[in-house]
């Protein structure tokens, strides 16, 4: 678990019991400043997107530094809010919030490869990207915050579809932030303005919003924000003016969460 405003990571076992952390406010190796995104390799690798020292930091399981990415010297404040790991391609993903754009690196020799995007409100143009993540055939889903909306793109860069829109209805977001891909291809995403997660297909058509079986209705939480959904289909919400992390079974009707 990233805690940003402690600049550090901690780890937790399946109960929730605290294991170790690592980490600490600076800008050498292994130290931090505003970390935000996190992603894990198949060898349990962490890869942490280290926002306010403009680089991702990679570690062991352990916390033991490994290496880095630093992002280019010719971006203007470059921003990185998240990163996602694709073994497969070879690539590391990086949010660059600030300049609205993801960059594409070399897995092995951490080299840019490319960009994708621009700034901007059409098709593969982003206005504060912000999280995202990967799907089984390596699509990149894209919380593009401002312009209220998920952009998925193919894993050459090219826009394949929106999901979302601004509004307060079913299927639109006020301000989304985070999203995660269950095991059958469903997208939820976070609002934490409405305060709700909402579930898609991977085509965009809304199916429902993560609920609350015991009240019969639609399950509010306190600003979530980072959300993942790990591999026994357990749905971890970060609820950031909660200051805590809930968890929560997927149950076979996607409304219906434990």
């Amino acid at each position: 678990m990233v805690d940003g405003v402690n600049n550090r990571i901690k780890v937790f076992d399946n109960k929730g019991g605290f294991v170790f952390s690592f980490g600490g406010k600076g800008s050498g190796r292994g130290e931090f400043r505003a970390p935000l995104g996190i992603d894990i390799n198949d060898s349990g690798w962490v890869y942490i997107a280290d926002s306010g020292n403009h680089r991702v930091q990679i570690f062991s399981p352990r916390g033991n530094y490994i290496s880095q990415i630093k992002l280019p010297k010719d971006l203007a404040r470059a921003d990185p809010t998240d990163v996602a790991v694709d073994e497969a391609r070879n690539r590391c993903y990086v949010v660059d919030n600030e300049n609205h754009y993801i960059l594409v690196y070399d897995l092995a020799t951490h080299h840019l490869l490319n960009t994708y995007g621009s700034p901007g409100m059409e098709k593969r143009e982003f206005r504060y990207p912000f999280l995202m993540t990967l799907d089984e055939e390596d699509y990149l889903y894209i919380v593009d915050v401002i312009n209220t909306r998920i952009q998925v793109l193919n894993p050459e860069g090219l826009f394949v579809t929106y999901i979302g829109g601004w509004g307060v209805e079913k299927g639109q977001f006020f301000r989304p932030k985070g999203i995660a891909i269950d095991k059958k291809g469903r997208v939820y995403v976070s609002d934490s303005y409405m305060g709700v997660i909402q579930v898609f297909n991977k085509e965009g058509d809304f199916i429902s919003a993560v609920g609350d079986p015991k009240k019969g209705a639609v399950r509010k939480f306190t600003s979530p924000v980072g959300i993942f959904i790990d591999n026994s289909n357990r749905l971890y919400v970060v609820e950031m003016f909660g200051e805590k992390v809930s968890v929560y079974s997927i149950g076979k009707d996607t409304g219906d969460n434990n």
